[in-house]
């Protein structure tokens, strides 16, 4: 089907770092009281860190000060009180720093939650269109890995990039009061390490938006080539794909590396200018201090504050990282959230209900793309209990045709009506509702056999469940396996086989008690002798019903009510099996090329 999607495409990188942040902050707010807390015991556990150097600088100037009176006459008590103090704030401290990083690791999680909630309730509502466009794998890594990393970043980053920015601003106000020569000697490297971490933050940010988007490629091409594994193998083409997935594998690791290794020069960077300040420290210090205007208590606290100072900077420029490689991954999934949904109902719609099964095109226009129209004018009429079939080659219409019935599609121009009102007057899920699908590509879900069956009657009954399973030839089958109706199947049923799973998607079918019908090669997956068996099944199924049938064997619908000839979008010939025998025109060279 035509597409207009990213896939193999050129990922661009964050258009909106500051929406991306805010609407990351908005599922936080949900917590904010919490959070506010958080806040608050980490302020407070930031100033006992920031009060204990200030009594270990205490505890050595009164040893300092003793030692100048003489030999014993230090005042042990208390040095022995600022070293407990100092034991104490820290203690304290490091127990409040425990308790916010498991509180914040809880609100990340509920978090990731909500955003995974609001994905997959978004995607229901998606059309059809999104998921023919977009590979699952780039999907799924935005549900899962992209979610992980803005999770990881709030129950790590927030609380800390505030307390860090505290403790900057504490440590530097501890400075400014123990010394504010001392604080001379460092104050060049404040705007150089500021200077720095802003220059590498706007390179870092396009590098984490671009592993985001290679593992989003990644992951969308091993989930394709998982999916087709049995065909890889029938044509031995395992090296060529082997080759292909490396050449994902190596862009999604080279994004990587990019990313993070120029992340990480921010910290030893930062680091070396922190240690080229402690080293002015210490010599503007040692000079300072033989001039006597500053003593070994106040340089020993100016020390411990500095590197106080210096540690949230470095930690500042790795969380930056981690936040810029949190905001491309949160960009991509409110892109995903930011999607059109299904179109919305009229204001004045209305319920289908007791729908009799009248259903017309007329002059109906449509395709997958604006400059590109798939079906051309096309009309027909079905009246209640009759059987149309949609025949044609490959690639002619025919689906396309089944999607605008659906609704999964709306038309470019024309109408279609249900019951002689236009079917977008009716609310989409009724409309659905009043039909039953067996499509050629089977779906089934991992549970077990009854739930598969029941999928479409919430309340189906067990003798409803198994005269559904005999009307279409699978009860027997069931009944040999192990647990029977109760026996597990794999995802989109990997432990049967393709007739087996076409005929279990039949047997919904044919529970899910509805007026109109659509199958779409139902029987393509089945033997010969099965399908004929199935096809009584279905004719007794469809009685009284209307059926759209798409069929490429033309044998099985000889007996339609009318059918419709599709080619290259057009209906070129109607009428029935009969009257279109007589014509001699392309359903008859359909026909008979069938049989030669």
């Amino acid at each position: 089907m035509p597409g207009k999607g990213d896939r193999g495409g050129k990922k661009e990188k964050p258009k909106d770092a500051g929406s991306a942040l805010r609407r990351i902050l908005h599922y936080l707010m949900a917590y904010r009281w919490w959070v506010l807390l958080f806040l608050v015991c980490s302020i407070i556990g930031n100033i006992g860190n920031l009060l204990g150097p200030r009594f270990a600088g205490q505890a050595i100037g009164i040893a300092e000060e003793g030692y100048r009176l003489g030999t014993g006459m230090v005042d042990m008590d208390a040095v022995k009180q600022k070293t407990i103090l100092m034991a104490v704030v820290y203690i304290s401290s490091n127990l409040l720093t425990f308790a916010v990083s498991f509180g914040m690791a809880r609100v990340a999680k509920h978090v990731a939650e909500q955003m995974r909630k609001d994905v997959f309730e978004k995607l229901m509502r998606m059309p059809v269109e999104y998921f023919d466009h977009h590979q699952a794998g780039d999907i799924i890594s935005r549900v899962s890995y992209d979610i992980d990393v803005v999770s990881t970043s709030l129950s790590t980053d927030v609380i800390q990039i505030l307390t860090s920015l505290i403790t900057v601003a504490g440590s530097f106000i501890m400075m400014c009061i123990v010394s504010i020569p001392l604080v001379l000697c460092m104050v060049f490297t404040i705007p150089v390490s500021i200077l720095f971490t802003r220059y590498m933050s706007k390179i870092t940010r396009p590098l984490y938006s671009r592993r985001s988007a290679a593992y989003g490629e990644m992951n969308g091409f091993a989930e394709e080539m998982f999916t087709g594994q049995k065909t890889i193998l029938a044509y031995a083409r395992e090296e060529d794909f082997s080759a292909r997935f490396s050449e994902y594998n190596s862009n999604a690791a080279e994004a990587y590396y990019q990313a993070d290794s120029t992340g990480m020069r921010m910290g030893p960077t930062i680091g070396m200018i922190s240690n080229f300040g402690l080293a002015m420290i210490g010599m503007g210090g040692s000079l300072l201090y033989l001039k006597g205007i500053v003593g070994l208590g106040q340089i020993s606290s100016f020390i411990l504050y500095s590197r106080k100072f210096s540690g949230p900077i470095n930690e500042i420029s790795n969380i930056i990282n981690e936040i810029f490689s949190a905001l491309a991954a949160g960009e991509r999934v409110f892109q995903l959230l930011d999607q059109p949904e299904e179109a919305s109902d009229r204001l004045d719609c209305t319920e289908l209900s007791a729908c009799k099964g009248e259903v017309s095109a007329d002059h109906v226009n449509f395709g997958y793309l604006p400059d590109k129209t798939i079906l051309h004018d096309f009309s027909f009429h079905a009246d209640p209990g009759q059987m149309i079939a949609i025949v044609g080659p490959t690639g002619a219409g025919k689906t396309t045709m089944i999607n605008l019935l659906m609704r999964f599609y709306d038309v470019d121009s024309g109408e279609i009506f249900v019951d002689k009102t236009e079917y977008r007057n009716y609310t989409l899920k009724s409309l659905r509702k009043n039909y039953a699908m067996v499509l050629q590509d089977t779906w089934l879900f991992q549970g077990t056999i009854f739930d598969n069956i029941a999928y479409g009657k919430a309340d189906a009954t067990e003798e409803e469940v198994i005269s559904a399973a005999k009307a279409a030839k699978i009860h027997n089958y069931i009944m040999r396996l192990p647990q029977g109706y109760n026996t597990i199947i794999y995802e989109d049923g990997g432990n049967i086989s393709k007739g087996q799973k076409q005929l279990l998607t039949i047997a919904r079918a044919m529970l899910y008690n509805t007026n109109m019908l659509i199958l779409d090669e139902a029987t393509s997956n089945v033997d010969t002798n099965t399908e004929r068996e199935v096809q009584k099944a279905i004719r007794s199924l469809m009685k009284g019903k209307t059926s759209f049938v798409i069929a490429h064997r033309l044998s099985t619908i000889q007996n339609a009510d009318h059918i419709l000839v599709v080619n290259h979008g057009d209906v070129v010939e109607q009428g029935t099996h009969q009257e279109l025998m007589k014509q001699r025109g392309f359903y008859y060279s359909l026909y008979a090329s069938q049989f030669e």
